[in-house]
């Protein structure tokens, strides 16, 4: 054989061995090409979290405490990858109920719902569960419906035990036969929270009310929790708290003053406290022991300034935390945390919920708990 023969002959075997093991290459590896994402198993992972579409439905914007908790809750989601449709209902409920009814349309994975009346929603979020959306409860337990899935929220009823062994240990209670002069206020009778707020104080004070050591002068004590709504506040909102705590004053306290109020939050807090104001209370030895709840920042500076002892503290930002990783669970097909499912009963069915703890605010531990944790900036609060 010529040299160029034998050339042209080695040439094309190396050519055929390169081919060759290319090939075995390619079968061994079984790798994509480079900057796709073909590929035999493609098919069965699951979808992105930027392919999913989470609904968020919040009572109002014009409350400080569920705009924090929209916009964070939002935030965290778009940071994990999902696109989100954040709705505030004004505190109407046939508005909330249209943007819930428009959300489902829009095909989310979850709704995370702020109900502004509890036992209102059960025939917008059967039509989510008929489409197979998850509902995830925020903060305020959604009654008469098995159309919810999850419920995420603080220890409500813990919330008011911190309010009522406040008052209790402000008063000094246990060693004191007063009487002291109290006002009791609930709040919204459509918030099922209210329900568990007003219970953990009564159960902290309800005997000192039975026994006279606190004297209920409105006579508005309600005679058991059950009949709480009695001393309701329609919407949490803050001037129907001032304008009933000055009709108290009005009609009840002639010569006397109030030395102790229950205000279950923050925008009642702040109402009471207008009206002690418009009536020549004093800060100081004049004025009552208020309660509250939020750490709303108008309140907090009026804790600061004398104005309310204490409120109880729900870091919505942890709450939001929570629930965005329970989104992202229900996405997955993961389990889903909980650590209760005995104690929140909507009347139709004991939804599994994830509690969270409150804190007690005082003016002692407001820099260390909201300043330093971020919360408040110290220029927020004047400090």
């Amino acid at each position: 054989m010529s040299r160029t023969i034998k050339s042209i002959v080695t040439m094309l075997l190396g050519m055929v061995l390169a081919l060759s093991l290319g090939a075995c290459s390619a079968e061994r590896g079984g790798e994509a090409p480079a900057g796709g994402d073909e590929g035999g198993d493609s098919a069965s992972e699951p979808a992105a979290a930027s392919d999913a579409l989470i609904g968020i439905a919040m009572p109002t914007k014009s409350l400080e405490r569920w705009s924090r908790d929209g916009s964070h809750l939002e935030e965290k989601l778009q940071e994990m990858g999902y696109r989100t449709s954040l709705q505030y209902a004004d505190n109407k409920v046939e508005q909330q109920i249209s943007q819930i009814q428009n959300m489902i349309n829009e095909g989310p994975e979850v709704l995370v719902v702020a109900s502004i009346d509890g036992s209102a929603l059960g025939p917008v979020l059967d039509q989510a569960a008929a489409k197979g959306v998850k509902v995830i409860a925020y903060d305020r337990l959604i009654r008469d419906t098995e159309s919810v899935d999850y419920y995420a929220t603080f220890d409500n009823y813990r919330v008011g035990q911190l309010q009522g062994e406040y008052i209790a240990t402000a008063l000094d209670l246990e060693n004191n036969e007063g009487p002291f002069t109290f006002e009791p206020f609930a709040g919204s009778p459509d918030d099922n929270n209210a329900r568990y707020f007003f219970a953990g104080a009564w159960d902290q004070l309800g005997d000192y009310v039975d026994s006279g050591v606190l004297n209920v002068v409105s006579g508005k004590a309600p005679a058991s929790v059950d009949q709480w709504q009695s001393i309701g506040i329609q919407a949490w909102m803050a001037p129907a708290a001032q304008s009933e705590m000055e009709n108290r004053i009005n009609s009840f306290y002639r010569g006397t003053k109030v030395q102790a109020v229950l205000a279950p939050n923050d925008a009642l807090a702040l109402g009471i406290a207008q009206a002690l104001e418009a009536n020549g209370y004093e800060v100081g030895d004049d004025w009552p022991v208020i309660t509250g709840q939020d750490a709303d920042q108008a309140n907090v500076r009026n804790i600061l300034a004398g104005k309310q002892a204490m409120t109880v503290w729900k870091d919505t930002r942890a709450l939001g935390d929570e629930v965005a990783v329970m989104v992202d669970q229900i996405v997955k097909g993961e389990e889903v945390d909980v650590n209760d499912t005995e104690t929140y009963d909507n009347g139709t069915k004991v939804v599994p919920s994830y509690l969270l703890d409150p804190v007690v605010i005082t003016k002692d531990n407001v820099e260390e708990k909201l300043v330093d944790s971020g919360y408040y900036k110290a220029a927020d609060l004047g400090l």
